[in-house]
């Protein structure tokens, strides 16, 4: 086995390869030391619960060492592991909460008119947005977070939730527009006061 210090500054899908390729699994515990800590904070963003954040962040490395053999390489290794932590955190809530989106969305009342001053995200309030985000569903805030934030394809987010790609395009529109929904009607308050 080589001595891992010297892989440190080899790129994240060369590790993979010589993981899968040449058995060298001592590299792993590269990648762990360089998304330990993001994966931990994005579970974190979810699950609300600093103990459980670190216990779903070992879950999710684990997860990942044995799905290694089927990262193809199209995506970056991140974007990837984010996608299991997402999928992973999304499952637990479900679980614990019986969180079931579908039903959760059909009993929510969403205004479809969302103000052209609104029409992006981007330039916005991201302290206001980041504070929003709490208030939408755990499925919602994951969609907008891997598309917006990790910039996941709609490939990957489908993947991951496990819904079709159609599926996670009406998703995607519709937390977006809830999102600036929320902004819209929070904007309102604040300027009221």
């Amino acid at each position: 086995m080589a001595n891992v210090a010297k892989y440190s500054s080899v790129k994240d899908e060369e590790l993979v390869r010589l993981i899968i390729a040449e058995h060298q699994t001592a590299l792993f515990d590269i990648l762990y030391a360089r998304y330990y800590k993001k994966v931990a904070d994005k579970s974190y963003s979810l699950l609300k619960n600093s103990e459980l954040s670190r216990e779903a962040a070992q879950v999710i490395f684990i997860r990942a060492f044995e799905r290694l053999p089927g990262f193809r390489g199209e995506a970056a290794f991140s974007s990837w592991l984010y996608s299991i932590t997402y999928n992973y955190c999304i499952d637990f809530l479900r679980k614990q909460k019986q969180l079931h989106y579908p039903e959760w969305n059909s009993r929510q009342d969403l205004s479809e008119i969302v103000d052209e001053e609104y029409e992006d995200i981007e330039g916005l309030d991201e302290e206001l947005l980041t504070r929003l985000l709490d208030e939408i569903h755990p499925e919602e805030k994951a969609l907008l977070m891997m598309k917006y934030h990790d910039d996941i394809s709609i490939r990957d987010i489908s993947i991951a939730l496990r819904i079709s790609e159609s599926a996670a395009k009406m998703r995607l529109k519709r937390a977006r527009a809830r999102l600036l929904f929320l902004y819209q009607e929070k904007n309102k308050h604040n300027s009221h006061e």
